[in-house]
């Protein structure tokens, strides 16, 4: 593509991908009557199921991804495609992937200290101070509207016994 506007192109197509992703894995794939992946109960919106989110989670990234390329395709200004960074992709990446596996054996909180702190480490501008603010705020959030708002049982303390019998660390 040498007209348009490369970067906001594959953006676009990067957006359509991941929704389209989205959609594929909540709904399922059928061929005739064979189910080649299956999906997940879709629900109502009265009483969603597992792929009801994910599923319109994704139509919206994919129409949104279409637009973009449409939008790109149609700009005037020929921007080229500037080097792909990814050590930001794996930092926020390993940060979530960290998150997943530490929230049970030390608790939402550190775990979520971990995850805005490597995170912010995959920015160019990363400043200790702001990020542990940032991070604190967020986990008392967090910690507010899913454990204490929504109720969810999410983990607080580390997974040592003598922490589990603390009143603090159970909901």
């Amino acid at each position: 593509m040498k007209k348009g506007n490369q970067t906001d192109f594959w953006s676009g197509v990067m957006f359509t991908a991941i929704g389209v992703l989205f959609l594929v894995v909540a709904y399922g794939v059928k061929f005739g009557d064979t189910v080649l992946l299956p999906g997940y109960s879709m629900g109502t919106p009265a009483r969603m199921g597992p792929a009801f989110f994910p599923f319109w989670l994704g139509l919206i990234l994919a129409v949104l991804g279409v637009a973009i390329v449409i939008n790109a395709l149609r700009s005037k200004e020929a921007k080229p495609l500037e080097k792909f960074h990814w050590g930001p992709i794996l930092w926020v990446l390993g940060a979530v992937v960290a998150f997943g596996l530490l929230m049970k054996p030390i608790g939402m909180p550190l775990a979520g200290l971990v995850l805005v702190i490597v995170s912010s480490l995959g920015g160019e501008n990363f400043r200790w101070k702001p990020t542990i603010f940032l991070a604190i705020g967020l986990v008392v959030f967090a910690t507010g509207v899913f454990v204490y708002g929504l109720k969810l049982p999410i983990p607080l303390c580390p997974d040592i016994s003598n922490l589990q019998d603390m009143r603090a660390c159970r909901v």
